[in-house]
């Protein structure tokens, strides 16, 4: 099997040219930590580092765990008498993983970690969720342990991070309950403190938990008496005890690798991770935001398996007496399945790329001395920058896959129908991508105020000012058009006060907004590759169509349009 990092040119081509040299000096504290052998003395030596365990990373994917996919979908966890037992070949994926000590990718040096950056973290998340989409909700649940590095006391950090890090615990992060999935807010599992002891216990129901079998869990629960909103909830750190039960693992459509569990909190014992009250409105929004780019690389990894799936199977199979991908109608389809692909993920690590540069200048407005007026600003920028952009990338992302996914099967016909091929699992696989953590219209109400704020006009006017020449200059100044209709959109809908109206134009604002974007992400990377260049010609045609039909819809909407669909919907 192919190496999954070096067969993959458009990732080893974003690595090249991602630029993050600032984001790795900010996360390495301008490389002081060289001394000690475990840390990179510049930015050469970290990116060096970074390819060669990417490398070694592809290979494991390639050889191992993707060879065991299809045998661990059609077989998945088992269940009984409240254990949950993972197949013998997906723990022998997360030992081939542990073995290359990447359990630990971006905890800090001290606890044994690698302190990658999130970007390089998620090219792993891609290429592990390419391999086997549902071994990535296993592997992607690093951002656990991150939570409790950024907010848990350094007593909780010395207990738990380095046995993360070292792939002696697994987590979880509990937050679904059976009435409420996406209303957080409204979550009801309780928290109750012993007023001799002080320890904390927990009771109540959870549901839709990824791994919930998992040695420790960080768990979202009512720790204040008489509320009913988010100011009411904590975050807490619970470990596996007979307490904490495991109902059942749901029977899913997809991601068979891994189990969701509903679990039973029976006076399960607890630490408060952070502040009382912080729960929700900081923790929570914190792992949601990683929960984010860790599914936008899920689904880019498994949209990459399904594109080579029916690009090698259109090359294969052959009608009329030639292979089906050099008739027009299959290989237009194989373009735009690329892409799109090529799309989603310029966005992706565009986006991982600004989370970083928040997360480290976060760090040094928090924790260091003698901070620049021109570092606060930055650290305010990037979380502007990175709060919008993480939403759009993974309504792009998700959608994307799930789109390549069908086209697969489409190419494939008949036979891509059945279990004896791997395209109707990247189906299965890829749909629940737009659902979890965050359903794509729970995206667009992220996304919205990003783009009626105009958050990211500077990093578009940077994209604007880089020096277009032929071919990509003519491109430009049609993006600019776009551009264009796109701020005559938000005024038009930033001064009618009608929030009904707001509400449902909010997805076409948002789907134009990541059309002028991406296109100049690639036309950006089109000045280094003539190949990307086409890359983005047809992606900058084939969105204007898109973008001036939603336009229009935009500015024509008014209030009988929308008694309209409600209409419709009662009849």
């Amino acid at each position: 099997m192919p190496n999954f990092y070096d067969d993959n040119q458009d990732l080893r081509f974003t690595l090249d040219n991602l630029d993050l040299s600032e984001a790795v000096k900010l996360r390495e504290e301008n490389y002081k930590e060289a001394v000690s052998g475990t840390a990179p003395a510049d930015y050469a030596d970290a990116l060096d580092n970074y390819k060669r365990i990417l490398s070694v990373v592809g290979g494991i994917c390639g050889d191992r765990i993707a060879p065991r996919s299809r045998t661990v979908d059609l077989e998945g966890p088992h269940f009984e008498n409240g254990i949950v037992t993972y197949h013998p070949l997906t723990v022998q994926n997360l030992e081939d993983l542990r073995k290359a000590d990447v359990m630990g990718v971006m905890l800090p040096h001290r606890f044994g970690g690698l302190n990658f950056p999130v970007s390089i973290y998620t090219m792993m998340t891609e290429m592990v969720s390419r391999a086997d989409g549902s071994l990535q909700n296993l592997f992607g649940l690093q951002d656990i342990a991150e939570t409790i590095s950024e907010f848990g006391t350094e007593e909780q950090k010395q207990t738990y991070l380095p046995k993360f890090a070292a792939g002696e615990v697994d987590g979880s992060m509990d937050l679904t309950e059976p009435d409420y999935g996406s209303d957080l807010q409204s979550v009801r599992l309780r928290a109750w403190q012993d007023e001799k002891t002080g320890q904390w216990y927990l009771n109540g129901m959870k549901r839709f938990i990824t791994n919930g079998c998992a040695k420790v869990h960080l768990v979202l629960a009512r720790s204040e008496e008489g509320t009913s909103d988010g100011r009411g909830l904590s975050m807490f750190i619970a470990e596996a005890c007979p307490q904490l039960v495991v109902r059942r693992i749901e029977n899913k459509l997809g991601i068979h690798g891994v189990a969701t569990c509903e679990l039973q909190y029976n006076d399960v014992p607890a630490q408060l991770c952070g502040k009382r009250r912080f729960g929700l409105i900081k923790y929570v929004m914190s792992l949601m935001n990683g929960a984010r780019v860790a599914i936008s690389a899920q689904a880019v990894g498994i949209a990459e398996a399904a594109y080579r799936e029916a690009r090698q199977y259109a090359s294969e199979r052959e009608q009329f007496k030639k292979s089906i991908d050099e008739f027009p109608a299959i290989y237009a389809m194989l373009s735009d399945m690329k892409v799109r692909l090529a799309a989603a993920r310029a966005l992706l690590y565009e986006t991982t790329r600004a989370v970083d540069l928040r997360t480290g200048y976060t760090h040094l407005v928090e924790e260091g001395a003698n901070v620049t007026s021109e570092q606060r600003s930055s650290q305010k920028y990037y979380n502007k920058v990175a709060a919008v952009l993480t939403p759009m990338c993974k309504a792009l992302a998700t959608e994307t896959a799930n789109k390549i996914a069908y086209d697969t099967i489409q190419i494939h016909g008949g036979t891509g129908f059945m279990r004896d091929f791997n395209a109707e699992r990247y189906y299965r696989d890829a749909r629940i991508t737009n659902i979890y953590e965050g359903t794509t219209q729970l995206q667009v109400v992220a996304a919205i105020g990003g783009v009626l704020q105009r958050d990211n006009d500077a990093r578009i006017a940077e994209f604007f000012a880089l020096p277009f020449t032929g071919k990509a200059a003519r491109l430009c100044e049609k993006v600019k058009a776009l551009h264009a209709l796109q701020l005559e959109a938000v005024r038009f809908v930033s001064e009618k006060k009608d929030m009904a109206y707001h509400d449902l134009v909010a997805r076409d604002l948002v789907e134009n907004e990541t059309v002028v974007f991406v296109s100049l992400l690639l036309l950006r990377d089109g000045m280094k590759c003539d190949k990307r260049l086409a890359i983005a010609e047809r992606y900058i045609l084939d969105g204007a169509l898109e973008f001036r039909k939603r336009h229009e819809r935009i500015i024509g909407y008014d209030t009988a349009l929308i008694d309209n669909h409600r209409d419709i919907i009662d009849y």
